[in-house]
């Protein structure tokens, strides 16, 4: 997946599981933000929690791809 560039205040959409089912997942948006760790760097804020950014995520910049993505992957 080719990485994108993204700008604290972007909303983006991801795939979230449940953290104590797997099998579920649904699309969440999150908000890119600086991670309060390391200014340097971004994170994703999701839940009231950071979540570093990195290459392995699946993040999406629209809901209609998110949504797209999701039914060909858990469908």
């Amino acid at each position: 997946m080719k990485q994108q560039q993204y700008n604290a205040g972007d909303i983006v959409y991801i795939f979230y599981r449940h953290p104590h089912i797997q099998e579920v997942a649904n699309i969440q948006e999150a908000v890119v933000v600086n991670n309060p760790d390391n200014l340097k760097e971004l994170a994703l804020f999701l839940f009231e929690s950071y979540y570093p950014l990195t290459n392995d995520m699946f993040i999406f910049t629209s809901e209609m791809d998110a949504e797209q993505a999701y039914h060909q992957y858990f469908h």
